[in-house]
């Protein structure tokens, strides 16, 4: 997609660059008012015209001062507004911020999985590793330590993985198994959760999750729970070790929101070990969100933010990628693509087959 520049004046200018330089006040001070409750205090008592400052203090027990605080701040954002009368209202910037599912989802990872480590983003960019995830364990990666997260820390982390992988995957059902493969192979499978919903979908299939030890325990304790013990499988991997191999056999090989999660030369290995198992009609399924396929400026800054929890907390080294780039390391991979297919507002499918 092409970027609009805005054209700004000196003082437009000035004030953006004062509005980043305390970005982070009003970022936790938004934290503060969707948790204290009073975002949804304020818009609950819309219809008397929006309560008073000394109201909220008294019916959520709050100080005065503390109330005060970060409503002057909030208003300042544009996160409410304030009558003649001292009422509050939402904006509607304040009604998104608390009530829009990709706002709170967002919200939710920046605070708890990825704020304190953005502190050492600097330090990331001058080694190329995740120099911030100490601030939640010690890991070479985040995915070794994705079962061992807090509550809140993988809660939030799922959350968001799951959002940007969820809507789109009843679309994804019906095109992979008008392919009718019997045996499907869920590279990065996480919680299990899109083999669960492939052995819904379709009563024959047999899939094998590959997947890190950890991760793996995760997701067939979820397959066994939901009664698929007897066709979900798994196969445990570490992609970055120096010769990890999967199982042939496989019809389909599925990777969603997974490559992303590697440096190019990282792609390009795990997609020529994939290409090495595969029979010749064999296919191998990409999904991505892909910054120059979104149309709209909010989807693509979100990828781009994205981009920096991946330097400075998972890995170091990967970040959401263009399409023009994986189309490169499809083929260096030895791989050609075969479909290109858009799945829903932001996502992207590939199929690809051996050379």
């Amino acid at each position: 997609m092409q970027t609009t520049t805005k054209k700004m004046n000196a003082i437009e200018a000035l004030e953006e660059a004062h509005r980043i330089a305390f970005a982070p006040f009003v970022f936790q001070a938004s934290v503060s008012l969707r948790k204290l409750g009073i975002l949804d205090y304020i818009f609950d008592q819309r219809i008397t015209g929006g309560p008073t400052a000394e109201e909220i203090s008294q019916k959520l027990s709050l100080s005065p001062y503390g109330v005060g605080v970060l409503l002057e701040i909030a208003q300042t954002s544009n996160i409410v507004s304030k009558n003649d009368a001292e009422q509050y209202e939402l904006t509607k910037v304040g009604y998104f911020l608390n009530y829009n599912e990709t706002a709170s989802v967002n919200l939710n990872f920046a605070h708890d999985v990825c704020y304190k480590g953005l502190f050492h983003l600097n330090e990331s960019i001058k080694t190329g590793k995740p120099e911030g995830l100490k601030e939640l364990g010690q890991w070479p990666t985040i995915y070794e330590g994705l079962s061992k997260l807090k509550p809140a820390e993988q809660k939030s982390w799922f959350d968001f993985d799951h959002h940007y992988s969820d809507d789109i995957f009843a679309e994804a059902l019906e095109k992979i198994f008008e392919r009718k493969p019997k045996t499907l192979f869920d590279i990065g499978g996480n919680t299990g959760k899109f083999s669960i919903k492939c052995c819904n979908f379709n009563e024959e299939v047999h899939v094998k999750i590959v997947d890190l030890p950890g991760q793996l325990n995760m997701a067939l304790a979820n397959a066994e729970s939901n009664g698929f013990k007897d066709r979900i499988s798994g196969h445990p991997i570490d992609w970055l070790s120096e010769n990890p191999q999967i199982p042939s056999g496989a019809d389909l090989i599925w990777m969603c929101q997974f490559l992303d999660c590697f440096s190019e030369e990282e792609i390009v290995k795990v997609l020529s070990i994939c290409a090495n198992s595969m029979d010749d009609d064999a296919e191998l399924v990409i999904v991505e969100t892909f910054t120059d396929r979104q149309a709209f400026r909010a989807s693509q800054f979100i990828l781009e933010a994205t981009s920096l929890y991946f330097t400075v907390l998972a890995n170091g080294n990967s970040k959401m990628y263009p399409a023009s780039v994986f189309m490169k390391l499809i083929d260096k991979a030895g791989l050609k693509l075969k479909e290109d297919i858009q799945l829903g507002e932001y996502h992207t499918m590939l199929i690809c087959e051996k050379k």
